[in-house]
């Protein structure tokens, strides 16, 4: 990977690929922290299992302020000012946690802990909605097309390099004290507000916006209304949607089925559920650079059959995991035999989504509308965490990890389906993005 070789960028672009590369670098600790927060949520807070789908719910929820509020977004002038006031806003409640009790017993039942902690992380995640549009409409508007797919590969590269390294070590650390969080979170909020800060250095030239003439309301409605406008009229990317929302209920409704599948099913430490995120994220690593020119290459709904399988594939291998038995135990690892297969699917997993949920919009329209298209990629992503989580956890309370599994399995199949179908029936004209 020739991650040095941009000598023959111009000025601008090599600004905004140090300072994303950068931006990069910084969350990629974050995530190394976050990856472990529900699992910490369950074995160190002792929250319940609705509790724990409420919190992986947040994360995606909030998006479902784009559906409403995407036209005033988009009518704020300074994107730079409104990113560091997020910034600031959205991390300082992550010093909070320096109070929280280092004790089970403090802890246990419906402990008033829980909730502070999930309002924390809700005030956390709502960055999210002004963030990610901020930096596909940044990035689109200064890398080439032919760079875009490149560079951020790139970054993610590195952002999953950082973020296996913290994963690791915040895990060994949680295995020699299981409440050292309280300390970890106060830094990473100092780190949070440093990484905003980096991403709105990024050149970008505020556009010139009309004064706001319409109520609250009657932006609402023409948020909506031009939303839904792009839907109906872009059959290729409605599909493309309709297929995400199939994978995103495979994915949203086994996620919290398979943190407490970790503890109560399998009952791993921190340090090896920490093994197996670091495992597949260091295939993805190794695979992020191939499917960064692939994506630019294949239409986007074949490269999300990709996505979508190895996603399926990987939720199978937990279910056989239950009924095939054997493991060895290596430095307080325990690794199932089978769980070698999880690793391998749930590699090509990461390398694949981490590019087509981030980017996979953009291929569907011009640079200037990407903004635009991602925010529907998000609202209807928080549309589906809606119901999907909680869903997952009342399959598993009823039938058990298998069926919960297996219906996760079922949707990823059908969005496959959708994807494969609509290519086949409706190819894209010549790329808009190549403009």
């Amino acid at each position: 990977m020739k991650i040095m070789n941009i000598s023959g960028l111009a000025p601008q672009e090599k600004k905004t690929f140090a300072l994303h590369f950068s931006y990069s670098i910084i969350e990629g600790i974050l995530a190394g922290i976050i990856a472990l927060n529900e699992f910490v949520f369950v074995k160190s807070l002792l929250g319940s299992s609705y509790q724990v789908s409420v919190l992986f719910q947040f994360a995606t929820l909030v998006f479902l302020l784009l559906v409403f509020f995407n036209t005033f977004l988009r009518s704020i002038k300074n994107k730079k000012k409104l990113l560091r006031i997020t910034a600031i806003a959205t991390r300082l409640p992550l010093m909070l946690l320096l109070l929280f009790p280092r004790s089970p017993e403090q802890l246990g039942g419906d402990s008033v802990y829980h909730y502070i902690f999930l309002a924390i992380f809700l005030i956390y995640f709502l960055a999210n909605p002004i963030v990610f549009p901020s930096i596909n409409l940044f990035l689109k508007n200064t890398y080439s097309h032919e760079n875009f797919g490149r560079f951020y590969s790139y970054a993610t590269t590195a952002n999953k390099i950082v973020m296996m390294v913290t994963t690791f070590a915040y895990g060994w650390a949680l295995d020699a004290n299981n409440y050292i969080f309280v300390y970890i979170f106060p830094l990473a909020a100092i780190l949070g507000i440093a990484s905003i800060f980096l991403l709105s250095l990024i050149p970008y030239k505020d556009e010139e916006v009309p004064e706001r003439t319409h109520s609250i309301w009657q932006g609402i409605r023409q948020s909506v209304r031009e939303m839904t406008n792009i839907l109906i009229k872009n059959i290729p990317y409605r599909h493309f949607q309709v297929g995400f929302m199939f994978y995103g209920f495979g994915f949203m409704s086994s996620f919290t089925v398979m943190i407490l599948f970790w503890e109560f099913g399998l009952g791993l430490n921190y340090s090896s559920v920490a093994f197996y995120r670091n495992a597949y994220n260091l295939l993805a690593i190794l695979m992020l650079p191939y499917f960064g020119r692939l994506i630019g290459r294949i239409d986007p709904r074949q490269f999300s059959v990709i996505s979508f399988l190895s996603m399926a594939l990987y939720l199978f291998t937990l279910i056989l995991t239950q009924y095939i038995d054997g493991y060895v135990v290596f430095w307080d690892i325990t690794l199932y035999h089978t769980m070698i297969l999880y690793i391998l699917f749930h590699g090509i997993f990461a390398a694949t989504m981490a590019l087509m949920w981030s980017i996979g919009s953009a291929y569907f329209c011009t640079p200037a509308e990407a903004g635009i298209y991602q925010s529907i990629h998000l609202g209807l992503t928080a549309i589906r965490s809606i119901f999907a989580p909680i869903i997952g956890v009342i399959f598993y309370e009823t039938w058990g990890f298998t069926i919960a599994f297996s219906i996760s399995i079922t949707s990823l199949l059908i969005g496959s389906g959708i994807m494969w179908w609509s290519r086949a029936n409706y190819p894209l004209p010549a790329r808009q993005v190549l403009s």
